[in-house]
């Protein structure tokens, strides 16, 4: 993922908003969103290179989502796969602070990354180049490939268009907007993070379009109060076309397997 916002418990109709954009080079062979094969109680994508997702939530109202952290650096080509991190929190089920914790024992093992985790009670922010994750209380909160809440244009602009698409929230149809927006930052707004200066306007909007690599899906995920999800997913394509819509409606039920009649529709 390179864009991530959250709604945590601020909304009276929706305790939890998870909105995020996936953005990868496009010959990188994944799978849409579905309910796993080997775990049915998990809903992601998949990468088919490497494995893991970026992604996921369960049936239980669990969500673990992924970004990498950008500061110019090679990555080191030994390291595993990030997305092996996130499913593995959705597998787990372990609470928010074991995860933290499990997070902060293996994190040198990973190129950096920033992990969002929630176990449907808590949630909470894992920073690696840091070392460190703590609980989140109710808020707003935004990332991108830096910090948590890192002033970046994309993501002051994302966090101020979803507070007040919040208002009157009645489906995706507003917050997906957001996701799409593919405005540059401005120059003098530019975070310096190693890389070109032509990347970097590239890589400043919420919604990246470009021939080899830009967003590939767009996702959003809401829970309501009396427990009911909704998770939509937008796969683009090179020219930033819909290619896949996958939507699905669940009932969360803590501690059950078999939920609800989940579904694409």
């Amino acid at each position: 993922m390179c864009l991530i916002l959250i709604v945590w418990r601020t909304h009276p109709e929706f305790p939890c908003v998870l909105a995020a954009n996936r953005d990868e080079y496009h010959d990188r062979p994944s799978a849409s969103a579905a309910w796993w094969p080997n775990d049915a109680d998990i809903l992601a994508g998949r990468d088919l290179k490497s494995g893991g997702t970026w992604l996921g939530v369960t049936r239980e109202g669990r969500f673990a989502a992924l970004t990498n952290f950008r500061d110019g650096r090679v990555a080191r080509a030994d390291a595993p796969s990030r997305g092996g991190l996130v499913a593995w929190a959705l597998q787990s089920r372990r609470s928010v602070p074991d995860t933290l914790d499990y997070l902060r024992a293996e994190s040198a093992r990973y190129n950096a990354f920033n992990m969002i985790v929630s176990d449907g009670q808590r949630l909470g922010v894992f920073e690696s180049v840091i070392g460190e994750g703590r609980e989140l209380d109710a808020g707003i909160y935004g990332l991108s490939n830096d910090l948590l809440d890192t002033p970046w244009p994309k993501v002051q602009n994302a966090k101020s268009g979803l507070a007040a698409a919040l208002a009157g929230m009645h489906d995706e149809t507003d917050i997906l907007k957001l996701l799409r927006d593919a405005r540059p930052a401005a120059d003098a707004d530019l975070p310096r993070t190693g890389l070109s200066l032509e990347w970097e306007r590239l890589l400043s909007s919420a919604f990246v379009h470009a021939q080899d690599y830009g967003t590939r899906c767009s996702t959003v995920f809401r829970l309501d109060r009396s427990g009911y999800a909704y998770f939509d997913e937008w796969s683009w394509d090179r020219a930033g076309r819909e290619t896949e819509r996958n939507s699905y409606r669940f009932c969360v039920q803590t501690g059950a397997s078999p939920l609800g009649s989940g579904g694409a529709v």
